[in-house]
């Protein structure tokens, strides 16, 4: 059997992480159809590993399993798309339009409990994506990836968004607190879906 391999994530894979945050996260509840999947993934992930200081791949073998990308506040970004920053633009103007009553209630209840939880933390960065592929369940390979970033940044806090459509119960038991929480009612055609957002966070300590 393949020992789980902890390594900078290669362009290679970025595919897998959008098709993982997909499954993983939901995305899927926020449009329409599956043209809309595939653009809302793309502007999704490719807006995440711009943002992203850090970015670690889990490996088994070649292939990937698992991801997470911190943005730590002060440190060089791992990606630059000088082209495809225009046409993520553009994607996202088109998300706007097409869902910006959705995406905006969603934004303004995290921006509130964010606010809230600055009054009193000073974080040093946010956990913006954190995913393992779904078939694959019981290895630790989101603790091995929680480690790695606990290593390297020992003794700062981060924060992150979660919510009810993830598996939000990972981070509470790996020692994450919460600093806020909010209920919602999304509307996706004329279904509404329930939604119960979070803000956590953390102090990283190399034995987390």
């Amino acid at each position: 059997m393949h020992q789980i391999r902890i390594m900078k994530l290669k362009k290679a894979n970025f595919e897998d992480v959008r098709q993982f945050a997909i499954d993983g996260m939901h995305l899927d509840w926020y449009v329409n159809n599956k043209l809309e999947l595939y653009l809302y993934s793309q502007y999704f992930i490719y807006t995440e590993l711009a943002r992203a200081t850090h970015a670690y791949g889990a490996y088994i073998g070649n292939n990937l399993v698992g991801v997470l990308l911190a943005n730590m506040h002060g440190q060089p970004k791992t990606y630059h798309f000088p082209i495809r920053k225009w046409l993520l633009k553009l994607i996202g103007q088109g998300i706007a339009l097409l869902y910006g009553k959705t995406a905006g209630q969603y934004d303004t209840a995290n921006q509130k409990m964010l606010t809230a939880y600055l009054n009193e933390y000073q974080p040093d960065g946010e956990l913006n994506l954190f995913a393992v592929k779904p078939n694959i369940i019981g290895r630790g390979i989101g603790t091995r990836l929680l480690n790695q970033l606990s290593k390297d940044e020992a003794g700062k806090q981060i924060y992150l968004y979660t919510d009810s459509g993830s598996t939000y119960q990972f981070y509470f038991h790996r020692g994450f607190e919460m600093s806020g929480k909010t209920q919602l009612t999304l509307e996706r055609g004329n279904q509404k879906v329930p939604l119960t957002c979070y803000v956590l966070h953390k102090q990283l300590t190399a034995t987390a």
